[in-house]
């Protein structure tokens, strides 16, 4: 700039180069994922990615954060996550047809209930269902909690509209609610620095969500895409104007009218009114002879909108209030010059595995069914519309959702899934298992996985030990993907999940988008006299970071995971969906949890023929996969790989290892009512 930045200036740079909009300490790593693939219409850069589905049909998807906001204020944090996910595929021209989020708290008390309560509220309030997800307690988020909330929608292949602007001389123009004062600095304030005592002063920085209002937004941005009235659209989401404009100006330039924002409040600063964080806004770029065709539309669902500015052709990004300059930045100042950290990295000593001494299985089975890392999340699902929009095929509750395609029978399969305790033992293992379970589950439900978005949770960047986790988990996402043969599209990084100085565990979480050749066939329960296959991976097994060491055990040791292998189970799955009645993974909990979550999916018992072996029924490490087939239907291998399968037995009855299904389904809802 050849000079020292005003006031209002600083402010500006102060949210832009925060971790939280600027990457400093990952966007170096983030290049060693993979992004390229022949069903990419849109990778890393936009508001989300966008894949080919086929048929002229194509997915949007991404996944968010807002941890500390919810941390903070739980109900408006989590509320909030939800109408900013919402908004980003929105901006790329789709219609949002479903939600998951991925929660982990210290237990289920009120702070956890009010995070799901905003969750429902926005979700239902705006029409798209809330389909899958997972909740996780552990006393190692008990003081940070992880709220990330993906969202899928569907747009036609030739129509992805970017954030950028295209054309000299087009306006600028800011719809949706009033500007206030709410949020200001939730990007610098919450997101990038670490909570502690005075957590609850800053409350101010959480913004407030209106969902009404957020589905009159989604309903004019889908209006103006269809009519091809904008030419790239945009967010207003975290540091507000000042994030939205730098990157709409990064190829040309913009001059921006303060004064001419609508506002709430009086008495509002330029500054404020540049960064503020009011949430339910978009900004579109617009032709001048189209303005008036735009404006009726807004106008028609009574939303606020002003023209706001012009696009340039010098770079800079340039603000105004009463035609007086009250600052002036290039616009590549705020994005791609942003400075980038490679920090000092310092590898964790691992944690040696001691012996785990599980009960038999006749008392551990019922007592893992009924702890809270375990138990139904009925109690969570039910608080949100799973069916709004009919296109929900299969809901919560097994491995992933799977949403139809219409017109025809195609479906879209979709899971979140993380890995944080594996991760605090191996944070490359918990890179690449949060990866193929993700895409597991999709095959599961009968999809073939396309791509993923990823969220990565972690703590201070600066200690080296975290800088060393956030590499080495992006590794095993890049290795896991690389097996699989799929792209990463679109994803988040939060960091300084830290409180006084205690990080949580490395935590991935990664949603996945497969594609479902017909959901008429999708797997909906086991049936009486149907065959019970196991396949499993050549990874060892092992007890490590599962939910029976943390019970009974210390936990400890070095899971590893052989990825070829681990991408030829997930093919495996795919291919038994299409014949089997249940396809279900086996995770949390190993594989005596497996088989008593089937039974009680598909209401009916089993009788199989197992050692009483705690290894062989409560490790989670390697990959394994149940599969039930009508008797003359059996396949063990539909696959033709190298993918060890064998019969564990046969359904029928009201027991799974002895035990009454009643009983365990009494255990397992016990919280659930």
């Amino acid at each position: 700039m050849e000079r020292e930045p005003n006031d209002f200036e600083l402010a500006v740079f102060s949210l832009l180069w925060s971790e939280h909009c600027g990457y400093k300490h990952s966007a170096l790593l983030l290049r060693r994922l993979p992004s390229e693939g022949v069903r990419v219409l849109q990778g890393p850069g936009e508001n989300a990615g966008v894949i080919d589905l086929g048929d002229g049909v194509a997915a949007a998807f991404k996944v968010e954060s807002h941890n500390h906001p919810s941390a903070v204020e739980p109900f408006q944090g989590a509320a909030t996550g939800v109408g900013g996910i919402l908004r980003d595929i929105a901006a790329m021209g789709a219609r949002p047809i479903a939600l998951l989020n991925g929660l982990r708290f210290g237990r289920p008390d009120d702070h956890f209930s009010r995070a799901v309560g905003g969750i429902g509220h926005y979700g239902n309030c705006v029409g798209v269902p809330t389909v899958g997800g997972e909740v996780v307690f552990d006393e190692a988020y008990a003081s940070n909690c992880l709220v990330n909330a993906m969202c899928v929608g569907l747009l036609p292949a030739e129509r992805v509209l970017g954030a950028k602007a295209t054309a000299a001389g087009a306006l600028v123009v800011l719809y949706g609610a009033t500007t206030g004062r709410d949020g200001i600095g939730g990007a610098s304030v919450l997101a990038s620095q670490e909570l502690g005592a005075e957590a609850l002063d800053k409350r101010p920085s959480v913004q407030v969500g209106d969902p009404f209002t957020g589905k009159r937004l989604i309903e004019v941005s889908a209006a103006l895409v269809e009519r091809d009235l904008v030419l790239s659209l945009q967010d207003c989401g975290a540091a507000g104007l000042a994030s939205s404009l730098s990157e709409m100006a990064s190829s040309y330039g913009i001059d921006v009218h303060l004064d001419r924002v609508p506002l709430r409040e009086e008495g509002m600063e330029p500054w404020e009114v540049m960064i503020s964080e009011s949430q339910e806004r978009m900004v579109a770029i617009v032709a001048p002879a189209r303005l008036a065709e735009v404006e009726a539309v807004i106008d028609r669902w009574e939303l606020h909108r002003a023209v706001i500015g012009e696009v340039t052709e010098n770079g800079v990004l340039h603000a105004l209030w009463d035609g007086e300059s009250v600052g002036e930045i290039p616009a590549r100042f705020l994005t791609e010059d942003c400075p980038r950290y490679a920090v000092e990295r310092a590898p964790r000593a691992p944690r040696p595995e001691r012996p785990t001494l599980v009960p038999p299985v006749a008392e551990a089975l019922p007592a893992l069914l009924a702890s809270p890392a375990l138990r139904s999340r009925a109690f969570v699902t039910r608080r949100y519309d799973q069916l709004v929009q009919s296109r929900t095929v299969r809901r919560p509750g097994l491995d992933a959702a799977v949403l139809r395609l219409r017109p025809g029978w195609k479906g879209l399969a979709v899971s979140l899934d993380g890995q944080g305790r594996v991760g605090s033992l191996d944070p490359r293992c918990g890179g690449a298992l949060a990866t193929i379970e993700a895409a597991r589950n999709v095959a599961c439900a009968g999809g073939g996985p396309l791509a993923i978005t990823d969220c990565l949770n972690f703590g201070n960047p600066e200690k080296p030990e975290v800088a060393w986790e956030l590499a080495e988990a992006i590794e095993g996402i890049a290795l896991a993907c690389e097996a699989l043969g799929i792209p990463v599209v679109s994803g988040n990084v939060s960091l300084y999940n830290d409180t006084d100085g205690r990080s949580i565990p490395p935590t991935p979480t990664i949603g996945c988008v497969g594609l479902v050749p017909d959901v008429r066939r999708v797997p909906r329960g086991w049936r009486e006299g149907d065959v019970v296959v196991l396949a499993r991976s050549a990874s060892p097994l092992t007890l490590a970071g599962s939910e029976a060491q943390a019970r009974w055990g210390i936990l400890g040791g070095s899971p590893s995971l052989d990825l070829a292998s681990e991408a030829a189970l997930v093919r495996w799955a795919a291919a038994a969906a299409g014949r089997a009645t249940l396809v279900h993974d086996v995770s949390e909990g190993g594989l005596a949890v497996a088989l008593a979550e089937a039974a009680l999916w598909s209401g009916v018992g089993l009788t199989a023929d197992l050692d009483d072996d705690p290894l062989a029924l409560f490790g989670e490490i390697g990959g394994q996969v149940l599969a039930a087939f009508p008797p003359g239907q059996l396949e063990v291998d539909p696959t033709g790989e190298e993918v060890e399968a064998r019969i564990l037995g046969v359904v029928g009855g009201d027991t799974v290892f002895g035990l009454d299904l009643a009983a365990l389904r009494c255990a397992h809802e016990l919280d659930a009512a």
